[in-house]
């Protein structure tokens, strides 16, 4: 089960980040490394998490030309991460290089194909894409064929759209899944828009649940960790 739960590093500072991995000892198994403390702290964010025997998931969201992001594959790779991002909006040539680069290595993350933020609606589409006729779940199912048929390992959508994935996708094609928010009525959506609870996440089909500020900004992360594994091990026998 701890393999099942992801909680998001997203702190500024090695000490901040050095506090949840003590407390969630034991608890956690796999943190996520975004931009944010990326940005901050580098490589050496990774390296903190490994030495302290766990798993990263990179959420760097990779997007650029395919030799770009190719290169910085293999770097994360040689970094020894277990789980990396890339934006589907790359395009199929983009991902298929990432896989090929990386088709040799003895030991590669995951590659994960990033579809639509949990903060985007369907007026997102509309008003900057200028999509016409496709829902934000039609088009969150349409980018997870593309990372799937470009030889990614899985791909990252809310809950609201991991139910037909896992339908047409299949059962081998890992989802990840953010947007994850308390049943309590008092627990804010904040910037997420497409939520759910741990419990109905892990119903609809999410292999793995990423979960940031219900845990790091808890009065007790690891009480609040903790609280969650329970809910999640209802669905779980």
């Amino acid at each position: 089960m701890k393999d099942k739960l992801i909680v998001a590093l997203d702190v500024a500072t090695l000490q901040e980040a050095t506090r949840l991995l003590e407390e969630l000892n034991g608890v956690v198994q796999i943190f996520k490394i975004g931009s944010f403390l990326f940005t901050a702290q580098g490589p050496q964010a990774i390296r903190l998490v490994k030495e302290k025997g766990k798993k990263v998931f990179l959420d760097l969201k990779f997007h650029d030309i395919p030799s770009t992001v190719a290169r910085a594959c293999e770097v994360a790779s040689d970094l020894e991460v277990d789980f990396l991002s890339l934006h589907t909006f790359g395009g199929f040539e983009m991902m298929e290089t990432a896989v090929s680069t990386l088709y040799l290595k003895e030991k590669r993350p995951k590659l994960l194909g990033v579809t639509l933020l949990t903060s985007l609606d369907d007026a997102f589409l509309q008003d900057v894409m200028g999509t016409s006729g496709r829902s934000v779940r039609q088009e969150v199912l349409h980018l997870a064929h593309f990372a799937q048929s470009a030889g990614l390992d899985g791909a990252i959508a809310s809950p609201e759209e991991v139910e037909a994935i896992r339908r047409d996708c299949g059962k081998e094609f890992l989802l990840l899944t953010p947007g994850i928010r308390l049943a309590d009525p008092f627990t804010k959506k904040e910037d997420q828009v497409r939520t759910t609870t741990p419990r109905e996440a892990l119903l609809r089909g999410a292999d793995c649940l990423i979960i940031g500020r219900p845990i790091i900004q808890a009065k007790s992360p690891r009480e609040a960790a903790e609280e969650i594994l329970k809910e999640m091990e209802t669905v779980i026998q």
